[in-house]
């Protein structure tokens, strides 16, 4: 048994009687009574133990806590186990990791243990403030429904953000656990993100979880030298906010007045909170320069210490830094630069012409279904880092809807060309006329290495995104794959092959014209970066420990070899499945597993479905390997397999442990199982629903839709799902079904366009 808390938003009132506010601070005083065989935690260090006797002279423990800082309550907390600890002391700070015993035995916290003091150390002295509690508690529990929580002195983490075997060396796992544990010490420690200075009101929430997402950056480079954390700042933080941004109505910071309303508060805990509050933290630290975005803040902290602000306060101590120095000059108050980013929602893009050298931005939006009534007359005051022929320029500011630039206005020699927005260091999206498009495709084929890493991902990042809402047509993006042989970066390859072969499409594009042209175009690219890769899953993979995107992206680019029928892909496959299958101690790689055993049970016969099988059952494993397990069994190429399959699923075990619906839904998404799936969930439906609810049938008719390109294919679905929902759940899948049909049909136009242009440069 275990008993932990998680207070924030808005629960501290279901646990004691108070003003649940974030501006409303208070000292607290806790005494918890608990089962003698349990240890109590709570944020301050216990100063008192005792016993006492209920009515039936039964023994309980009593243990009471030091007095608490002046805090809101949101950060109270309390955790009631009978877990173990690793210790270590950092400046005075006892630190303390709790977690089930024998995950403590194992050394699985050994990792997190070793970098917390110094992750601590690092923000002590970035930010010149000193930690003010005396022990800090980071608790691992099985269970959580966060990742972390910043707790004053008793953070609280899921297990999985954690823990590390002792035996795994692999960076990502690592990275992630230096992320989550960084993210959440930034609130610790100091940052007005929380704990010393909090938010006036939920409003504000993207300071506090903005900053400590930009200082969880920081930390974890600090500890883990090895990331290369620009670029995966940018892979995980900027490109998929940026992706999301342009859906969402609402900007990062909203008036007081509409969140103190029955605005739905749990809503704010989203990406645009966390990441596009990173983003923007990061453009502000790169104009300003790092070195007084520190100075600030600190004296932003000391100001405002056990106290509350809002964002207008961290502008003003912005601004009198800004005054007080003459390096860097801002074309506006900052107050009126950042409200241009935090108070309106979405974000620039900014469209060239080199020719004449004019510049000019508009809110990104989706301009093929855009409404007449939509207004979208935002302006930013927008910084731009660019750079000319490969030499950098001086920062530069847009700050109205267009403006000259006589410095960017290109020479006719097509060597002549324009950067902007290096290194995505601003949070908008540029257009580019044909003609720099055309000269840094050119470039490319001839010198990748001229545009810096990241500039690359984000050019064809952008590209495609634009060709998404209809601002540049898709053989404009498609031109900038040309070079691809020269790619040897796997997040840039990462962001092709997501933007040419979504995982959501895989099963419909097999079944498409496009298909052997896409083979032949994308195989001829992908040799030289597969082989180098192929090369080490051969020789040796553990050489591969420190390569944190091959851990993160190899799997996709191995999946997307077999998937476009590589030989030397699928008999790897074969390979290290028949070595796995010979003795099942054997470990595939890990960063290839869900690969190769989907592609081992493809290529194979039922011996090999079966192997599989059998290792699900009786596997006393961790759970990711169920999962790749059961995924696995869908890849087969049988369509007897997959009833066979389907049928297996219904077994008592299977279906209790909800692993039925995770069966189907891997079926459902294969271009051979989605006949086989519905049929299946059709005859069936009475169990299933019993065991899964209307849920099951939503994420089938969700994955159904990418098959849909007719009214009559609705219509037959139709037929089932109006004797088995309810009106408004019909009306709600019959949407989403219309416009699945609509995107499907819009997307075979759009893949007519790329097979034809496929026609002409498949032999370039």
């Amino acid at each position: 048994m275990l008993i932990a808390s998680q207070m924030e938003p808005t629960y501290a009132r279901r646990v004691y009687p108070c003003f649940d506010e974030p501006a409303m601070k208070a000292t607290f005083n806790i005494r918890i009574i608990h089962d003698p065989s349990y240890v109590a935690l709570s944020n301050m260090p216990a100063i008192d133990v005792s016993e006492v006797k209920d009515e039936n002279g039964s023994l309980w423990t009593v243990t009471t806590f030091n007095t608490s800082l002046k805090m809101s309550t949101y950060l109270t907390a309390f955790v009631i186990c009978d877990f173990d600890y690793v210790t270590r002391t950092e400046r005075g700070n006892e630190i303390r990791i709790w977690a089930r015993k024998e995950a403590i035995k194992n050394g699985y916290l050994n990792y997190a243990l070793n970098i917390t003091g110094p992750i601590f150390s690092f923000l002590e002295d970035t930010l010149n403030v000193s930690y003010p509690l005396p022990k800090t508690d980071l608790v691992a529990l099985p269970d959580f429904g966060a990742g972390g929580m910043e707790n004053w002195g008793l953070m609280i983490f899921q297990e999985a953000s954690l823990m590390n075997l002792p035996s795994d060396e692999f960076t990502s796992r690592k990275a992630m656990i230096a992320l989550i544990v960084s993210h959440e010490l930034g609130h610790q420690a100091c940052e007005w993100f929380g704990n010393l200075v909090t938010m006036n009101w939920w409003n504000d929430l993207w300071l506090n979880e903005g900053l400590a997402s930009y200082f969880e950056y920081l930390g974890a480079t600090f500890v883990e030298p090895k990331l290369s954390l620009d670029k995966i700042f940018y892979a995980h933080v900027v490109q998929p906010v940026l992706r999301e941004d342009s859906e969402i109505a609402r900007s990062l910071s909203e008036s007081e007045d509409k969140i103190k309303g029955s605005f739905p508060l749990m809503s704010l805990f989203d990406n645009i909170t966390y990441s596009k509050g990173a983003s923007i933290t990061w453009m502000l630290s790169g104009f300003l320069t790092e070195k007084l975005f520190i100075r600030a803040l600190t004296s932003y902290l000391k100001e405002f210490s056990f106290s509350n602000a809002n964002q207008d306060d961290l502008w003003t101590y912005i601004q009198m830094v800004i005054d007080a120095q003459d390096e860097v000059q801002l074309p506006a108050p900052v107050k009126q630069i950042m409200d241009s980013w935090t108070c309106q929602n979405g974000f620039p893009v900014l469209t060239l012409n080199l020719t004449a050298g004019t510049v000019s931005q508009e809110q990104f939006f989706n301009k093929e279904n855009r409404k007449s009534t939509d207004s979208y007359n935002n302006t930013w005051i927008i910084p731009i880092s660019w750079m000319r022929n490969g030499s950098s320029q001086p920062l530069t500011w847009l700050d109205k809807s267009s403006k000259m630039f006589p410095e960017m206005q290109v020479s006719e020699s097509e060597y002549d060309w324009i950067l902007l927005n290096v290194n995505l260091s601003g949070y908008y999206r540029v257009n580019y006329d044909q003609l720099n498009l055309k000269r840094l495709a050119r470039l490319l084929e001839n010198d990748p290495k001229a545009i810096p890493a990241v500039s690359r991902f984000q050019l064809i990042d952008d590209v495609f995104a634009l060709t998404d809402f209809g601002y540049v047509p898709i053989e404009t993006a498609l031109e900038l794959t040309k070079y691809l042989a020269r790619e040897d970066e796997l997040f840039i390859w990462n962001v092709v092959l997501l933007n040419l072969i979504p995982d959501s499409l895989e099963s419909t594009l097999k079944n498409h014209e496009v298909y052997p042209l896409l083979k032949k175009y994308l195989l001829k690219r992908m040799l030289p970066i597969y082989h180098y890769y192929a090369g080490f899953i051969r020789q040796n993979a553990d050489a591969l420990e420190d390569d944190y995107f091959a851990q993160a992206y190899l799997e996709k680019l191995m999946a997307t070899a077999c998937w476009l029928g590589l030989q030397d892909c699928l008999d790897l496959s074969s390979e290290l499945f028949a070595k796995w299958r010979d003795n099942p101690e054997y470990k595939i790689p890990f960063l290839i597993r869900r690969t190769v055993c989907c592609y081992g049970v493809a290529v194979g016969s039922d011996k090999e479905w079966n192997f599989v099988w059998e290792r699900y059952n009786h596997t006393d494993s961790v759970e990711e390997d169920e999962d790749v397990l059961l995924y696995a069994m869908s890849c087969a190429k049988e369509s007897w397999l997959l009833h066979r399959y389907l049928q297996y699923g219904l077994s008592d075990t299977l279906f209790s442990s909800n692993c039925t619906s995770v069966i189907i839904l891997h079926v459902v998404t294969k271009d051979i199982g989605h006949r086989i799936a519905w049929e299946f969930v059709t005859e069936n439906w009475p169990l299933l629903s019993q065991g899964y609810g209307h849920e099951l049938l939503h994420d089938v008719l969700k994955v159904m839709g990418r098959f849909v390109k007719t009214d009559v294919q609705i219509q037959e679905l139709q037929v089932f799902y109006n004797a088995t929902l309810e009106e408004d759940e019909r009306e709600a899948i019959t949407m989403l079904l219309e416009s699945a049909k609509l995107e499907n049909i819009e997307r075979r136009k759009l893949l007519i366009k790329v097979a034809n242009w496929l026609e002409k440069n498949v032999d370039d």
